[in-house]
């Protein structure tokens, strides 16, 4: 029996019906994955390069064109240096806050619907023993009203029967918790990025307000 076998109609019908949550478990992940996939994608770029041209705008003095660099460029790295850029001239504690309200829109939006996935890898071992357990129950119950003459092969089909939600559960456990790793590790790197590029903008635009001043 390989893994892929446990997922089709004939294996799904013999689980019973606990296997049809898991099957919808399974398509949800798929989902979310797709989806988060998609998403990061779209608000991943290249945050050294994006920075250094950030950077080399604001050294020509132009912070109007370093914002619609940013309003141009997708993503919440963009979002947070726009968020500093917009309060530059203010003092370093405000552009800080300005950066901080931004952040706590963007990192809850990269993170949307991981905890789905997280779930998904929880519960769909524990749907699998119950419906192991139940299955076991029904098997043992056969052989008490068969006083113990039960036949070797039904009882071994009830077991193996039994063991089908099991398998199935962590046949989407495991790839689900995979998932919800490696897009983790993708949000934090986002994150970093965030703030990173955010504290390099600021400081940036803290000196250059500390230059003007003494000229």
């Amino acid at each position: 029996m390989n893994a892929f076998g446990i997922m089709n109609f004939n294996f799904i019908e013999k689980g019973g019906l606990l296997m049809w949550p898991i099957v919808g478990c399974s398509v949800i992940a798929l989902t979310v994955f797709i989806e988060k996939m998609i998403h990061l994608h779209r608000a991943r770029i290249d945050a050294g390069k994006f920075l250094h041209t950030v950077r080399e705008t604001l050294r020509d003095g132009g912070t109007e064109e370093a914002i619609y660099l940013c309003e141009e460029t997708p993503g919440p790295v963009a979002a947070v240096i726009k968020a500093a850029l917009e309060h530059a001239g203010e003092s370093k504690e405000e552009m800080k806050e300005a950066v901080e309200e931004v952040s706590l829109h963007e990192v809850p939006r990269l993170g949307k619907n991981l905890v789905i996935l997280s779930t998904v890898a929880h519960i769909t071992p524990l749907l699998g023993l119950l419906g192991t357990v139940s299955g076991m129950i029904r098997a043992f119950m056969m052989i008490q009203e068969k006083a113990g003459l039960a036949n070797p092969g039904e009882l071994a089909q009830g077991i193996w029967v039994a063991l089908i939600t099991t398998a199935a559960g962590l046949v989407v456990a495991i790839p689900a918790y995979v998932a919800y790793n490696y897009l983790a590790s993708r949000v934090d790197t986002q994150v970093l990025d965030m703030e990173r590029c955010a504290t390099d903008v600021i400081n940036i635009l803290s000196r250059r307000d500390e230059a003007s001043k003494d000229s």
